[in-house]
């Protein structure tokens, strides 16, 4: 199939692969971007996996949090500029659809668009603003987070948000080694909170990847597999959070620092949701 430039210039975006890389992973994966992704991975091309922050353009993230501090909701309002996300209607709306959001704690963005804010539900608040503003705007992500402690962080710009969940906290103020996991979360972009909690289909896509790099280097068959599982390993040590080297010191892992905080604390769960390319 006929590739365009602006097809391989969006490759090159999403993966920092070179142009003609780019180009014949597209056509060997016939148009498909994800195929192509893994094609270029299996070629030994090195990838910046940021395609999960490009599902909007512009927008803000809103949190908030009980007075327990065990629970919070986030939402994530996208338009299609930064001057809309910084309109006061924009940001009212989203305070708005937040409050309903907390208090009501919906399933899904569908059924929190079918919740009232006073005459209207909030799809039709949504649409009303549409219509004033002349710009597309839409909930682009809805979370709720419980846990024995849920420590919120709305990164710079408020285009990123994190909600991290600790237990073992022993009843101890642990708001800054929250921040600290937090922010951790936000700059490094873990895939779940250790590798027991990474999808089997990812942990299968490495091993084919390692696999594939590894007959490419030209190893021994009967290596193959073993060399798959150390690069494997080497996948959880730098994309699941526990085991991420932390950021304000290397020498620690993420696990390790919170055990110096508080002997046993850990990470339950977090989400991460950002609205900026």
């Amino acid at each position: 199939m006929a590739i365009t430039a602006q097809e391989v210039n969006k490759l090159r975006q999403m993966t920092g692969a070179g142009m003609m890389d780019c180009k014949k992973a597209l056509v060997e994966s016939d148009g498909d971007f994800d195929k192509a992704i893994e094609i270029l991975r299996k070629k030994g091309q090195k990838v910046s996996e940021k395609r999960a922050d490009r599902e909007t353009s512009e927008g803000s993230v809103f949190i908030q949090t009980n007075d327990e501090g065990n629970a919070a909701v986030l939402i994530a309002l996208g338009c299609e500029t930064d001057f809309v996300a910084k309109n006061q209607d924009f940001q009212d709306l989203g305070n708005e659809i937040l409050k309903v959001a907390f208090e009501a704690r919906p399933d899904n963005v569908d059924e929190l668009k079918n919740l009232k804010i006073g005459a209207l539900t909030v799809g039709e608040k949504v649409t009303e603003l549409v219509g004033k503003i002349g710009e597309k705007i839409d909930i682009v992500a809805y979370e709720v987070l419980e846990g024995e402690s849920v420590i919120p962080y709305i990164h710079a710009g408020s285009k990123l948000g994190v909600l991290v969940a600790l237990k073992g906290t022993n009843g101890i103020d642990v708001a800054d080694a929250g921040k600290d996991v937090a922010m951790q979360i936000a700059a490094m972009r873990p895939v779940a909170v250790d590798k027991d909690g990474v999808d089997p289909v990812v942990i299968e896509r490495e091993m084919n990847i390692g696999r594939e790099q590894a007959r490419a280097e030209g190893k021994p068959e009967q290596m193959i597999d073993k060399i798959a599982e150390g690069k494997l390993n080497k996948f959880f040590k730098e994309n699941t959070l526990l085991n991420q080297a932390f950021v304000k010191d290397n020498s620690l892992t993420v696990s390790k620092y919170l055990d110096s905080v508080n002997k046993g604390m850990t990470v339950e769960s977090f989400k991460r949701v950002s609205v900026s390319q």
